[in-house]
């Protein structure tokens, strides 16, 4: 697997709150840092990672964006993150009534990563029919991971399923559900049984499906505790409890951009 399996999400933190998340989890032992630019926080990023004074070689950047104007696009997110490549670039979400034709845009993808503007691309909130119509652009051996929604409450098991099936690594994303997760018995009683916390089982319940995760957290020591889910193994019978808690619950579904889900 290429993409990393545990990193730093960016959503939603900005100026001096992002420049302390980023700093603090690297300098923690984070290596993998998750940006968009929608997020507006790109430049912040970059700062923070030349500040930590970790080389750039060894910090793996994903970096999402939209659709249109790919490698013009790309350029201008790397001018802000101070940086010649980023690792793996997303489509962030698919052009609403493929307005961006999706083959033009995965092959601009192709075309940034032999201009080694990214080593690798992929793609994100890709249904089914979304990730087939990647492949049949660019074959599914160029596309690194599908970054979707997963919780234990969302668990997206169509849409996975078929990544595995055809190759594609899926990277879970508001794998807590908000926080909801900490409130939850099932995850409650399986923390209380490994002396972990809920968000380490959640995390760990998503890493230990083959998904790659990528929490935040604008706290030093919640950024610790995040991390220790590495390092948590669920049993068989944890797996299946938490597979029970499925409820097709999503919190990401953003009008105007959103695709027609599979469930």
């Amino acid at each position: 697997m290429s993409v990393p399996a545990f990193g730093l999400g960016t959503f939603r933190l900005k100026d001096d709150v992002v420049i302390a998340s980023v700093k603090n989890a690297i300098e923690l032992g984070y290596r993998t840092i998750d940006t968009a630019q929608i997020y507006e926080n790109e430049a912040e990023v970059g700062q923070a990672i030349k500040e930590s004074g970790v080389a750039r070689e060894d910090i793996y950047i994903t970096d999402n964006m939209g659709a249109e104007k790919v490698i013009p696009s790309l350029k201008e997110s790397l001018a802000k993150l101070g940086t010649d490549y980023v690792d793996l670039t997303l489509i962030h979400w698919p052009s609403p009534n493929n307005a961006v034709s999706l083959e033009e845009t995965m092959n601009a993808l192709l075309e940034a990563k032999k201009m080694g503007l990214t080593r690798e691309i992929g793609v994100s909130n890709f249904t089914v029919a979304l990730m087939q119509q990647a492949i049949d652009a660019v074959g599914a051996e160029n596309i690194a991971t599908n970054q979707i929604e997963v919780s234990p409450y969302l668990q997206n098991r169509y849409v996975t399923d078929w990544a595995k099936e055809h190759g594609i690594h899926i990277t879970s994303y508001m794998t807590l559900a908000y926080g909801k997760v900490l409130q939850d018995e099932v995850i409650g009683r399986i923390a209380a049984k490994h002396q972990a916390s809920p968000v380490q089982v959640s995390l760990a319940w998503a890493m230990e499906l083959g998904y790659s995760v990528i929490p935040s957290s604008t706290k030093r020591e919640n950024l610790k505790n995040n991390l220790k889910a590495t390092a948590l193994k669920l049993d068989a019978e944890d797996m299946a409890a938490i597979a029970t808690l499925e409820r097709n619950e999503r919190i990401a579904d953003p009008e105007g951009l959103a695709p027609q889900w599979n469930n």
